[in-house]
């Protein structure tokens, strides 16, 4: 018909997923969960480091969990990219309800029946207190998309945590939700997705060549990179 306008298509949202940095609990294999876990002296220099692999990164906003580690993690992107950060409570690692602050070894033992669902990832499973798979997923992806879709043809970073990373790699790559896990889920990782409204496309994941490039060292200076530099653990 005439004066119809023609449809324009909405552009790509690049998303810059990070995980957080590495805490005391990561390597003690704990459940965090929610709970509100700082980031070690591992995780701060893993921080640092990403905030200089992405200063040359155009950044147009940057989100975070509001969960301690992600929000450490935030911050050092957030001093690089000149963003301040928004946090949003649905980028929050999935609630374990009664298994939080528990190795996998003691989950096993004291609820055999319910680890055993859990290993499978059954999608109807929570622990007491905490979320089902499924509606974990619908909830980081939900998140991510409203995020995204508010920022057509720019760049976002989304600080998060490992379950919600692993939420987006199922749903940019079409695997179910019961699919094995192959893929790594490295703290401090960048990964990269394009978002449209058709919904999410893997570009890389796990990138973690800044927390191996020695040149990093270099383009260090000031009191933080006396701090920092030269103590990776």
């Amino acid at each position: 018909m005439a004066g119809d306008e023609p449809v324009q298509e909405q552009q790509a949202t690049r998303v810059l997923a990070i995980r957080h940095g590495e805490t005391a609990w990561n390597v003690d294999t704990r459940i965090q969960g929610q709970l509100d876990i700082p980031l070690n002296e591992t995780g701060r220099w893993q921080a640092h480091r990403l905030a200089l692999a992405l200063a040359e990164e155009a950044i147009d906003a940057v989100y975070s969990s509001d969960l301690l580690r992600a929000m450490e993690t935030a911050r050092a992107v957030s001093a690089g990219s000149g963003r301040s950060i928004v946090t949003d409570v649905g980028l929050r690692e999935r609630g374990f309800g009664e298994f939080e602050g528990l190795t996998f070894k003691e989950i096993e033992q004291r609820w055999p029946e319910q680890s055993e669902r859990w290993r499978k990832r059954d999608p109807s499973f929570g622990p007491l207190g905490g979320e089902a798979l499924q509606d974990f997923y619908i909830r980081s992806i939900d998140t991510v998309t409203r995020l995204a879709h508010a920022h057509p043809g720019q760049t976002i970073a989304v600080v998060a945590h490992g379950g919600v990373m692993d939420c987006l790699y199922r749903a940019a790559t079409r695997l179910d939700l019961q699919a094995p896990r192959s893929w790594q889920l490295g703290n401090a990782s960048i990964n990269r997705l394009l978002y449209t409204p058709q919904g999410f496309t893997l570009v890389g994941w796990s990138d973690t060549w800044h927390l191996e490039d020695p040149s990093l060292d270099e383009s260090t200076d000031g009191e933080t990179s006396a701090e920092m530099t030269g103590r990776r653990p």
